[in-house]
């Protein structure tokens, strides 16, 4: 049975997720190569004011899955495939060893940067649920404008799908998909729009950047979210995670690859659960599991977990 190790993309944060690692000395040693990077101290980036900007949220989410991910395999649970929704593939691409932690806190602190100067406030994302593909790009077509832009961004699952774009432009493409039978339409806590041409310049400048940093062969097969291809070479990895935040994600497209891969355990790292929501339908005959559902934290040793696991 072959595992997948996901890691959750902005939206899964909440304040205080940093205070709530599992003390072990590899939380430690992580957040001690983080603030040396920064040179502040991490765990200032995840109270509730600091979280209000884009470069914390991104920052919290790669060392929290990174530092769940390495207690599972000290524990003995070690994925062959890993893959990362958005801000997540940078974890993925740690755990992978295609770029090392203090690399990828580098380029993460850079695109959160980017990202937040590009769109300060008016755009965001918006999910839509009970409509496909070919039921909401008539629909965002029909709004599009060079005043109010509004893109396709994510493909979650066939009925779960995620614009990006203008405030007011999305607003109009929700109330019509509730006229075409969506059954929920939901603004997301991310406040730019990503996953859409508007980060292309952006995306651009985030490759750049990564012409300076060392990105090696996996050793661990690395997943991309956003086309559902397993990769290899370091110069695809690379492009990948540079340019993730200007692609649209092809999540469902993924989970189906790991599926016919033969990938029959999928583990979410903390902190979020969505990704295993949208996994669990996919994995017919596997087993799909969220850390944060389940405790995974400070109480939990990891020995216990790993004997669960095992179980299986």
């Amino acid at each position: 049975m072959k595992t997948l190790f996901t890691f959750p993309g902005q939206g899964a944060q909440s304040p205080g997720l940093l205070h709530q690692l599992p003390d072990h000395l590899m939380s430690h040693e992580l957040l001690d190569e983080t603030f040396e990077v920064l040179k502040c101290d991490p765990l200032s980036l995840d109270n509730k004011i600091a979280l209000q900007k884009t470069g914390s949220v991104q920052l919290c989410l790669l060392i929290t899955g990174v530092i769940h991910a390495r207690l599972f395999i000290s524990s003995g649970v070690t994925p062959d495939f890993a893959s990362g929704f958005s801000i997540g593939a940078f974890s993925a691409a740690v755990i992978s060893g295609a770029i090392s932690f203090k690399d990828a806190v580098r380029l993460v602190a850079l695109r959160g940067e980017l990202m937040e100067k590009a769109y300060p406030c008016g755009y965001g994302l918006t999910a839509i649920v009970g409509l496909g593909q070919r039921q909401i790009e008539p629909l965002i077509v029909s709004v599009f404008s060079q005043d109010q832009p509004v893109y396709l961004a994510n493909i979650n699952a066939e009925d779960q799908i995620v614009i990006a774009g203008s405030e007011l432009a999305m607003q109009k493409v929700g109330q019509l998909a509730k006229t075409k039978g969506a059954t929920k339409v939901q603004r997301l806590r991310v406040s730019v729009p990503s996953h859409c041409a508007l980060l292309d310049e952006q995306a651009g400048q985030l490759r750049h950047a990564m012409k300076s940093v060392n990105v090696s062969k996996p050793n661990i097969a690395y997943l991309s979210g956003n086309t559902g291809r397993v990769l290899w070479q370091p110069e695809d990895i690379a492009s990948d995670l540079a340019f993730n935040m200007a692609k649209t994600v092809h999540w469902h497209d993924a989970m189906r690859a790991a599926y016919e891969r033969d990938v029959r355990l999928v583990i979410e790292m903390p902190p979020g659960s969505v990704l295993t929501r949208l996994a669990r339908p996919i994995q017919e005959n596997g087993y799909v599991l969220s850390c944060a559902q389940l405790g995974l934290g400070k109480s939990i040793e990891m020995s216990k977990y790993y004997n669960m696991l095992s179980s299986i």
